[in-house]
């Protein structure tokens, strides 16, 4: 019971600190699709102004392998709850920061020029965040249940963009003009206040017991990064494939369809949005219940369930968006997000976490996560353009979709199952590895 607890404390704040990242980061994607284009990258063409925006948007993810470098190397050596403290405090700082920019029309190229700025620094930040909070819930937690707790922390994920898609359908609400000038800014700068809550829970709770035995025998790597490489460089090129498709699906179900709807179909932002907010809710009850069907069944049959979805979906989705009938959009991104992206990103954490050993798997865990997420950040970017070249026809986005559903399908197929192994098993599987390539490089 004691032990129940315990997970739970360490759960909860988990939970609550990556919640308040993952709004801080959704935040400016939301805003990115309604209302930056207009404020900071100003054009006679709406859909220049959303190209724009969108490029500023994937800034963030450019930057996040290197916050992940840098993050995970130093999670791996002075230990996860440190690290997450830091990635905090940067991410809730710079988000209040964007709250209080002055606009293209103040001061001109500085305004995109600061944004874009602060955007990369968000970027850094989440680099380090999803590797140290996942590993700080996940190896707290027993093996039988991992994949539970896993899918837990996974869940503030979607709350985190219910939130910023949430309070965003209310400020957009308001009448135009204060929307513009003063509502845009208020999900911006509440995020001060819930990051110095997020500060203090997150500092209660204690490193990990897998850390802690690194520490204290003084086995920690010097560098995890080159170990990585050395070690596991089947495991990050399969982690990459799969990942794809989760963060691609992510952008297109969130973030895409928000401009596919107002831009392209000529709805209400609020159509979008609440379709965007009802999804998210969904997808936050969901993460739980595929995280114990991994615990079950396996990682990779719940994984390759997202990715199949991913890839027959593609036509549909589109398909239904164009009836321009409110119900059925709000239908449609919620079988996508749901059914897509949620059974993937549920069990994603765990799942590659047990692909890599104690001593590197801050950043392996980041590193995958982060660089495959390039590519996401770069959907809206991609998507948008694919449209605009095809004359307003989806038809290149859905071969697009399915070309990274096959690569992610695949790479899951490649993959070992480790859910029935505890921890020192896992490890054991690891250092096998690590000593037949030793062998070999000595050899």
């Amino acid at each position: 019971m004691a032990q129940n607890n315990s997970i739970k404390k360490i759960a909860s704040a988990s939970f609550l600190g990556a919640f308040l990242e993952w709004y801080d980061f959704f935040l400016y994607g939301t805003a990115s699709a309604v209302v930056l284009n207009k404020l900071f990258f100003p054009s006679s063409d709406p859909m220049v102004g959303t190209l724009a925006a969108f490029g500023s948007l994937a800034s963030g993810y450019l930057i996040r392998p290197i916050g992940g470098i840098v993050f995970g190397h130093f999670g791996d050596r002075l230990g996860r709850k440190k690290v997450l403290a830091i990635t905090m405090i940067l991410m809730g700082g710079v988000t209040f920061l964007i709250g209080l920019l002055p606009t293209y029309e103040s001061i001109g190229i500085w305004a995109p020029t600061l944004l874009i700025f602060l955007r990369l620094i968000q970027g850094f930040a989440l680099g380090g965040e999803y590797g140290g909070a996942s590993l700080l819930l996940i190896e707290h937690a027993p093996r039988e249940k991992r994949g539970f707790w896993g899918g837990v922390l996974q869940a503030a994920t979607p709350l985190g963009a219910l939130a910023a898609s949430g309070i965003f359908a209310i400020v957009a609400s308001l009448e135009e003009s204060v929307f513009l000038s003063i509502g845009w800014r208020i999900p911006f700068l509440i995020s001060i206040v819930l990051t110095i809550v997020g500060l203090f829970v997150r500092f209660r709770i204690e490193e990990t017991p897998a850390f802690k035995e690194i520490k204290e025998t003084g086995t920690e790597e010097r560098f995890p990064l080159l170990e990585l490489f050395r070690s596991y460089s089947k495991n990050i090129w399969i982690a990459l494939g799969a990942r794809l498709s989760e963060g691609v699906s992510f952008n297109i179900f969130n973030v895409f369809v928000i401009t596919y709807v107002t831009t392209h179909l000529g709805l209400p932002n609020s159509t979008a949005l609440f379709g965007v907010s009802i999804s998210s809710g969904i997808a936050a009850l969901f993460s739980p219940l595929f995280g114990m069907l991994s615990d079950k069944f396996g990682r990779k049959k719940v994984y390759l369930f997202g990715a199949i979805w991913f890839i027959a979906f593609a036509y549909p989705f589109f398909a239904l968006l164009d009836t321009k009938i409110g119900l059925v959009i709000y239908i449609a991104i919620a079988m996508g997000y749901v059914l897509s992206t949620t059974p993937m990103f549920s069990i994603q954490s765990v799942f590659f976490s047990e692909m890599f050993g104690t001593r590197v798997r801050y950043t392996g865990l980041s590193f995958v996560y982060q660089l495959a997420g390039v590519l996401a950040g770069l959907t809206p970017l991609i998507s948008t353009s694919l449209l605009l070249y095809n004359n307003g026809n989806p038809l290149y986005v859905i071969v697009f979709m399915i070309g990274i559903g096959l690569i992610t399908m695949i790479s899951t197929m490649l993959t070992k199952e480790t859910y029935k192994l505890d921890v020192s098993e896992i490890e054991a599987e690891m250092q096998v590895v690590e000593s037949k390539q030793l062998g070999e490089k000595h050899s």
